[in-house]
């Protein structure tokens, strides 16, 4: 079986930028808990005071630095199980979360609004791969990678350059 913690480390901190998640509150029990007690710099990607449980489902930004304890982890326990995505980014924090924020309802050909799970790795991968270069390019905005786990146990490595 692939070292998907190594490899994800490795493209995570090699090189330049800041190194992101966005987590899938639904996918991990208590979530929030979690950011609380190891403390990592974090913004939900939903807007003000939410219920406790909406707060439990919701999806969360997540800066990672290389030796804190939520990336250990998140390393040790993210692989394989579909948690969410990770991003490098040289934009801060808080620009990740409003550019992200824009995709979270997209609507239908009738003009319904529907939510928009990206987050999900297995949604994200299928979406990504039917993006023309510009809508390819418009959904990284100031992100210069992301990293999706693949079916086949590896991570997908996508890119807005053309």
């Amino acid at each position: 079986m692939p070292d998907l913690a190594g490899s994800l480390k490795e493209e995570l901190f090699g090189g330049d930028g800041h190194a992101y998640t966005i987590l899938d509150g639904a996918a991990i029990p208590d979530l929030p808990g979690k950011l609380w007690e190891l403390e990592p710099k974090f913004e939900c990607l939903y807007r003000g005071e939410l219920a406790p449980d909406m707060a439990a489902v919701a999806p969360y930004l997540v800066g990672l630095e290389r030796e804190a304890a939520f990336t250990k982890w998140l390393l040790k326990n993210a692989p394989g199980a579909n948690w969410g995505i990770f991003a490098k980014s040289e934009a801060d924090l808080h620009k990740v979360r409003q550019h992200f924020r824009r995709f979270l309802m997209v609507h239908d050909e009738r003009g319904r609004p529907l939510v928009f799970r990206f987050y999900d790795p297995r949604v994200l991968r299928v979406y990504l791969a039917t993006c023309t270069p510009a809508e390819l390019a418009e959904f990284m905005g100031p992100v210069q990678t992301i990293l999706s786990e693949s079916e086949d146990g590896t991570w997908e490595r996508f890119s807005g350059k053309t």
